[in-house]
């Protein structure tokens, strides 16, 4: 399985005018559904005499985990033409919202999809585009005497040490990618009278 993909480092703007109505696109690094509203909300105070706030997000790597909203645009004519740009782009955690001021002249559904979708290609190419991983996080637990077979297992999978606290019984928390998994677990398992965790 890839375990790379694409998103932003930071949040980015773009803006698109069309007849008289100004697109106002605004692109975040999004990890959680949950936190959605904490993104829109201030943007509705901001722009409080804006019209529409027509957002499209995606998650993960599963290509299945994403969502449009028209917020009152046409149907398909704001959120989808966000979240294809996204798609095209093969970019994922990451949310785009985009605010209309209406100008006063109907763009009709074809002028709105390119709006929406200029928009957001405006703010993706003011953004710093970046590489991540999907990474694991395992905490384990072992006596001070597998504590060279443990660090070796460090060493060879060059993981990264998150927490650590050495006592009779020693604890860490290792964070690697996902696609050495098997490898890793693979290799704690050969050792006596440890315990291991996933924990992300």
């Amino acid at each position: 399985m890839d375990d790379i993909y694409k998103t932003i480092a930071t949040e980015s703007e773009g803006v698109f005018k069309d007849k008289g109505s100004k697109f106002l696109a605004f692109a975040y690094p999004f990890e959680d559904e949950s936190e959605l509203k904490s993104y829109i909300e201030p943007l509705r105070k901001e722009h409080f005499k804006a019209v529409h706030f027509c957002y499209a997000y995606r998650l993960g790597l599963d290509k299945t985990n994403f969502r449009a909203n028209d917020d009152g645009e046409p149907s398909g004519s704001a959120g989808r033409p966000i979240l294809n740009v996204l798609l095209s782009k093969e970019m994922t955690n990451i949310l785009v919202v985009v605010v209309r001021y209406f100008g006063g002249t109907l763009l009709g559904v074809p002028g709105l999809i390119n709006a929406y979708k200029s928009a957001t290609e405006e703010a993706l190419l003011n953004a710093e585009i970046i590489e991540k991983t999907v990474n694991e996080v395992y905490q384990v637990t072992f006596g001070y005497v597998q504590m060279n077979d443990i660090m070796k297992i460090v060493k060879d999978f060059d993981l990264k040490i998150k927490n650590q606290q050495f006592d009779n019984q020693c604890v860490i928390e290792v964070e690697f990618r996902q696609s050495i998994s098997s490898q890793v677990v693979g290799r704690l398992e050969k050792i006596d009278e440890i315990e291991f965790l996933r924990t992300v």
